[in-house]
C-alpha cells in the first residue's frame, strides 16, 4: 500500500455571498476531488490545538503526525533547517519577511500593504537582503536568504535558559530539554495577520529589533530594485519584518515513528525544514515557487516517481497557492488555485497510480482555513477527504448527521441532501468534498496529529 497526502495550504474558507453562500472549495470546479468523494471518507479534523496560534507550522506538524504541543519550537527554526542554517542550542531563529509598507508616513504610522512584496522573486529578494546584511549583520544578528519574500535571521545567545529535565513548565509536566526565550521575541507579530493596518501596535517590543526594522526601510525604500518594481507597478520590498521566533527544533524520524519511508514535495522552506528534521527525503521540483503560477505538473510527477520508482511508501505534496491567494483577499485566484490543485496535481497522481495497479490511499485536505474575508489564518476545524483505491470508505447509504454549530452552516442541510437523494435515486447527490459535506458527515477528529493513523490504518 502506498500513502499520499495532497495538501492545499489554507484551502478551507467561509461561505461567500459572491458564490451564493458556497465556500471556494465547494464552488470550484473540481472533478477529480468529486470523483474521490463518491467513495471516500469526508470529515472534519482539528489541526490547531486549543491555545496555539493557527499557522502552517503547527498545522502541518499535526498532519504529519507530530503533536504540536510536543514538537513545536517556533516557525523560523524549521525554515532554518531547510536552508541549511547552523543553529546552536542558545540561538533563536526569526522569520525575516520582506514586506511592502506605505511610504509617506513616519515608520510607526505606516500600514502593511503586502506581506509578500508581490511574491517577489528569490533572485531580487537576495539582492535586497544583501543590502540589509551589509549594514546590519554582526556577531549577534546574521541573515540568511530563503525563498521569495521568506528569509531568516539568527540571533545568537538569545536563549534565557535551558530547562532541566527534572523541572516543570508550570503545568505539572516534567521538562524535556525545552528552552525559554525572552517574551519580547515570543510575541513578535506575523505581518499577514494585520494587512492594511497601522503597524505601530505590532512592532517589536525589543528595541534592537525595532531599530533594525526601521533602518531596513531606510536601506530598501530607494534601492534600485524597488524603484524598478514601482515603475513596473509592482509592490516594493521596502522593509524587513521579524516574526516567528523559536529555538533549535528536535523532530523524531518520520520513518522510525510511522514505519514508512516518506518524501516531501513543497516549494516552501517551512515544509522542507520539517521534512529535513524528520529525516524525510525532500524533492526539489524545478519551477516550484510557492505562488499561483507554480510547477503543478512537476509536483504531481515527482510524487508518482517517488512512489513507483524510488521505493517510497508515503509522499506529502504541499501546495502553497490557496493560502497565498487567501492572504491576498482574491476570491478569483483562490478558486483558480483550488482548480489547479484538482486538475494539475490530484487528477494526474490518481490516473498514474490507477494505471500502475499499485494500491494506495490518498488524503486530500488543507492545513487550516485562510478566509478571504480576514486574509489570515483561523483555527477552525478543516475538511478532509480520505480515498482508498482498494475499497469504498463511503457507500452512499450512511445517514448524514446534522452537527450544526461545529462550523459555519453552508448550503443544503443534511436532511435536504438525503431527501434529494431519495427523489432522484442518486445516493451521491451533492457528494462533493467541501466544508459542508464534512460538517454533514458527523465525523469529527479533535486531535489532528492522530489523522495519520487513520491514513496508515494503524
Amino acid at each position: 500500500m502506498k500513502y499520499i497526502v495532497i495538501l492545499g495550504d489554507g484551502m478551507a474558507d467561509e461561505p461567500q455571498e459572491a458564490l451564493d453562500g458556497r465556500t471556494p472549495l465547494e464552488a470550484a470546479v473540481t472533478p477529480a476531488m468529486d470523483e474521490l468523494a463518491k467513495t471516500g471518507e469526508i470529515g472534519l479534523v482539528k489541526t490547531i490545538p486549543d491555545g496555539m496560534a493557527p499557522g502552517s507550522d503547527t498545522a502541518n506538524l499535526a498532519v504529519l503526525g507530530y503533536n504540536p504541543r510536543e514538537y513545536y519550537t517556533g516557525r523560523s527554526p524549521l525554515e532554518a533547517l531547510s536552508i541549511g542554517v547552523p543553529m546552536k542550542d542558545t540561538d533563536v531563529a526569526m522569520r525575516c519577511n520582506l514586506v511592502t509598507l506605505t511610504e509617506k508616513e513616519p515608520y510607526e504610522q505606516k500600514r502593511i500593504l503586502d506581506h509578500s512584496s508581490g511574491e517577489i522573486s528569490t533572485e531580487d529578494a537576495a539582492v535586497l537582503l544583501k543590502a540589509v546584511q551589509d549594514e546590519l549583520e554582526n556577531e549577534t544578528y546574521q541573515f540568511y536568504v530563503g525563498t521569495s519574500y521568506r528569509h531568516c535571521m539568527i540571533q545568537a545567545n538569545a536563549v534565557i535558559r535551558i530547562r532541566q529535565s527534572d523541572e516543570t513548565d508550570g503545568s505539572g509536566d516534567a521538562g524535556t530539554g525545552a528552552v525559554r526565550i525572552d517574551t519580547a521575541l515570543e510575541n513578535l507579530t506575523p505581518p499577514h495577520d494585520h494587512l492594511t493596518e497601522v503597524i505601530g501596535p505590532y512592532l517589536p517590543a525589543d528595541e534592537t529589533l525595532l531599530a533594525m526594522q526601521k533602518r531596513s526601510y531606510e536601506i530598501l525604500v530607494n534601492h534600485p530594485i524597488n524603484l524598478e518594481r514601482k515603475a513596473k507597478g509592482l509592490n516594493p520590498a521596502n522593509s524587513c519584518w521579524f516574526w516567528g521566533a523559536g529555538t533549535k527544533p528536535m523532530v523524531d524520524s518520520f520513518e522510525k515513528k510511522n514505519g514508512v519511508k516518506g518524501t516531501m514535495i513543497s516549494a516552501v522552506d517551512l515544509l522542507k525544514g520539517i521534512a529535513i528534521g524528520a529525516e524525510m527525503q525532500v524533492v526539489q521540483v524545478p519551477g516550484a515557487n510557492g505562488g499561483l503560477h507554480t510547477n503543478y505538473e512537476g509536483k504531481a510527477q515527482a510524487a508518482v516517481d517517488a512512489l513507483l520508482k524510488d521505493g517510497v511508501d508515503y509522499v506529502y505534496v504541499h501546495l502553497e497557492a490557496p493560502d497565498e491567494m487567501g492572504h491576498q483577499g482574491s476570491l478569483e485566484r483562490k478558486l483558480q488555485a483550488i482548480e489547479n490543485l484538482d486538475q494539475r496535481i490530484i487528477r494526474i497522481v490518481k490516473e498514474q497510480m490507477d494505471a500502475s495497479g499499485e494500491p494506495y490511499r490518498m488524503l486530500v485536505m488543507p492545513d487550516h482555513p485562510t478566509p478571504i474575508r480576514i486574509r489570515t489564518h483561523t483555527a477552525d476545524p478543516i475538511p478532509y477527504l480520505l480515498y482508498d483505491s482498494t475499497k469504498p470508505l463511503y457507500s452512499g447509504n450512511e445517514a448524514a448527521q446534522d452537527i450544526s454549530g461545529m462550523v459555519g452552516t453552508n448550503g443544503p442541510t443534511a436532511d435536504e441532501n438525503k431527501n434529494a437523494a431519495v427523489e432522484t435515486g442518486d445516493t451521491n447527490v451533492s457528494r462533493i468534498y467541501c466544508e459542508r459535506t464534512a460538517k454533514e458527515s458527523g465525523i469529527f477528529r479533535p486531535e489532528g496529529y492522530k489523522l495519520i493513523d487513520v491514513l496508515l490504518e494503524s
